[in-house]
């Protein structure tokens, strides 16, 4: 029986932490109410939760940097974020929130309330540790930079890689997406795999939904066609024709995707009776609208016909600067 009375008891300070870190979490990223309505809910004892005054001190400082509302994105649909050692030092709530996990790579998930969304922070493998272009059995490549190549924008290496795993590999990162939607699609049966994803294209592509279906459009979901691809891959795997070397997808900020309604191919989304160039455009208009509202989003929009593997789709991504290519 006693033994019995400790487990629950370190069941519940576990439960208690996670919604105290939680709490602080929210606080640090701008959700100062909902935290301090967290914190109500938590006991104090296991750790201290910020008070209202010390989340406004962390609030000044982190809110212009990661997110203007909550850990939700612009979207509010975000149910995960990515933490590098390099952004817990940056926003040192984070540290707090994680503590030596930080260091760990692994997936991290809160409960913030009774009946209320899991919310998952994901430690990063930092990208350090890939070695002869590889991390254990799993074949990543070399970055442009890592080649000695000389770039601007947006194309150094990434600061870390997603741990991602049979058990893990399900875990939402969104509403409508999971870390599996984004993987690159080889080496089926090796066991982790490494994933780079960019917080601000799941945002997006969650905003492009919420913009379709406003206007009417029957979109159930985004189906990710094409998410993050390792060099090697991009270079040499599947159907290369048409990969730039410098493609987004290698920095995990693109994705090519379609309206999917259970047919698995694009959404007949005019209604006109045909699936062609013309439903993809727009998927594309969509994303425009998005970037207007959300100049911070910029990027890439593409359209692409179909062909003998695949139906028409739309590159997405957030590169930060306006791209525009292809046509109805």
């Amino acid at each position: 029986m006693k033994q019995h009375d400790t487990t629950r008891a370190r069941a519940a300070r576990r439960m208690t932490r996670g919604r105290a870190l939680a709490a602080l979490a929210l606080a640090g990223a701008g959700g100062a109410a909902l935290a301090a309505t967290m914190a109500e809910r938590a006991e104090a004892r296991p750790i201290p939760v910020a008070s209202t005054a010390a989340a406004a001190s962390v609030d000044a400082a982190v809110v212009p940097a990661v997110v203007q509302d909550t850990l939700g994105g612009r979207s509010g649909k975000l149910r995960a974020r990515f933490v590098s050692l390099e952004r817990t030092v940056t926003f040192p709530f984070l540290r707090r929130l994680l503590g030596d996990s930080s260091a760990r790579p692994g997936v991290y998930t809160v409960q913030p309330a009774e009946g209320a969304r899991p919310f998952s922070f994901i430690s990063l493998v930092p990208f350090g540790e890939k070695r002869d272009g590889r991390i254990g059995r799993y074949r990543i490549g070399f970055w442009p930079a890592e080649l000695g190549k000389s770039l601007r924008g947006k194309y150094g290496n990434p600061q870390g890689f997603i741990e991602v795993t049979p058990d893990n590999k399900d875990t939402r990162v969104s509403e409508h997406f999971k870390l599996a939607d984004f993987l690159t699609h080889d080496q089926v049966r090796v066991w982790p795999k490494y994933l780079v994803l960019d917080e601000a294209l799941v945002d997006k592509l969650e905003l492009v939904l919420q913009d379709l279906r406003a206007r009417g459009y029957d979109a159930k979901r985004l189906h990710v066609m094409s998410g993050f691809r390792t060099p090697q891959y991009n270079a040499n795997g599947g159907e290369t024709a048409g990969r730039a070397d410098l493609s987004r997808h290698q920095y995990g900020d693109a994705a090519d995707v379609w309206v999917e309604n259970g047919a698995g191919r694009m959404a007949d989304l005019n209604r006109d009776g045909r699936v062609d160039t013309r439903d993809a455009a727009i998927l594309a208009e969509a994303a425009d609208r998005v970037e207007r509202a959300h100049p911070e989003l910029a990027g890439g929009v593409g359209i692409y016909r179909a062909n003998r593997a695949h139906g028409p789709f739309v590159h997405i991504d957030v590169r930060g600067s306006r791209a525009r290519w292809g046509h109805a």
